[in-house]
């Protein structure tokens, strides 16, 4: 298994709130308290927090969207977001309860027909039952893409072909990476945010 490499060695850094992983908003907070349950498993909690977001919150390009989302709560209260936007509502959620969760970004190809090379963003989780860091991916699931919640052996969302220009940046940063957020502040629309959509860290 590769490692990853901490952005920030204090994990209370992969915990803090701010104004995109707004954990502190209602809506979010009885997200987050309603999937951790009762139960005292940090892998289940974990476990529901990613299908919840993979399953339930649809990519914006699959359901053709008409507004981009941001923040956490904007993701929840709308029921969309692209792969920067739900990992921001993954990681509200975890934090929420308490697990470190930090960001994590690919460089891929944006279509087979489009040679752009953009970001992808995931998140990292710290598991304390386990000691160490895991890589999930909550772009959400359909014909061609199936990620899956894995603790020995990760599977995101898309492969990394290196011949074409693709890189896996194995770095887990405490905060959304900037250039992602300005991409999805300054976009009305879809059409925008591909013509946006940032190619390096």
């Amino acid at each position: 298994m590769e490692y990853l490499t901490l952005e920030r060695l204090d994990r209370a850094e992969y915990l803090k709130p701010s104004a995109f992983i707004d954990f502190h908003q209602e809506q979010v907070a009885a997200a987050a308290e309603r999937l951790a349950g009762a139960s005292s498993d940090e892998i289940a909690k974990v476990r529901a927090a990613y299908e919840f977001v993979r399953d339930r919150i649809r990519h914006s390009f699959d359901c053709d969207a008409a507004t981009v989302t941001c923040s956490a709560s904007a993701v929840l209260r709308e029921g969309h977001g692209i792969c920067y936007a739900k990992a921001h509502l993954l990681a509200a959620l975890l934090r929420w309860m308490g697990i470190p969760t930090g960001f994590c970004y690919q460089r891929l190809l944006l279509f087979d027909d489009d040679p752009r090379i953009v970001l992808h963003g995931l998140n990292a989780v710290y598991l304390s039952s386990l000691e160490r860091w895991i890589r999930l991916d909550a772009r959400g699931n359909k014909t061609g893409v199936n990620a899956q919640f894995a603790i020995e052996k990760e599977q995101l969302a898309f492969p990394v072909h290196p011949e074409s220009g693709e890189s896996d940046n194995r770095v887990v940063y405490a905060e959304p990476n900037p250039k992602t957020i300005a991409a999805l502040q300054r976009s009305h629309n879809l059409t925008e945010l591909l013509q946006n959509l940032p190619g390096e860290i």
